[in-house]
């Protein structure tokens, strides 16, 4: 599975969760909750039943010809959890990156400040997400 591109095993993991939530899930409604083609969605599918991660079963009581349930297998559920455990370690990584390059941006603000009216220093907090969220005006009514 390393060889795997990260890109495929998010959506491998994304896949196996929902899945796992909600075996009933036809390839229509996985598309739409994974944001991806119909046509990437059975691509998808299909290498999961290939690699022995998923089942397909069809519903017993079903009326309609290609209502199956999609179940995680044994090793379904433990690749999920191998795939897990690499994502958190990539995010915690991306994590620690954005907080060191937040660190030397805020040291470097604060050695090229000039002295702010009436205070000496510079605050060295992060500020609040909220405050750095981008507001748009409200769309004015036309005339």
């Amino acid at each position: 599975m390393s060889e795997t591109p990260v890109l495929e095993q998010e959506t491998y993991l994304r896949a196996l969760r929902l899945l796992e939530a909600a075996p009933q899930l036809n390839q229509r409604a996985l598309a739409l909750e994974l944001g991806m083609s119909l046509g990437k969605t059975n691509y998808c599918l299909k290498a999961l039943v290939q690699r022995g991660w998923v089942t397909a079963e069809r519903f017993h009581n079903s009326q309609r010809k290609l209502a199956y349930a999609y179940l995680l297998t044994p090793a379904g559920i433990a690749e999920k959890s191998v795939l897990a455990a690499r994502f958190l370690k990539r995010k915690m990584d991306d994590y620690e990156a954005l907080k060191s390059e937040i660190d030397r941006l805020q040291q470097e603000a604060v050695r090229e400040a000039k002295p702010a009216q009436g205070s000496n220093q510079l605050s060295m907090q992060a500020p609040h997400p909220a405050a750095l969220s981008i507001h748009t005006p409200a769309p004015t009514a036309a005339p």
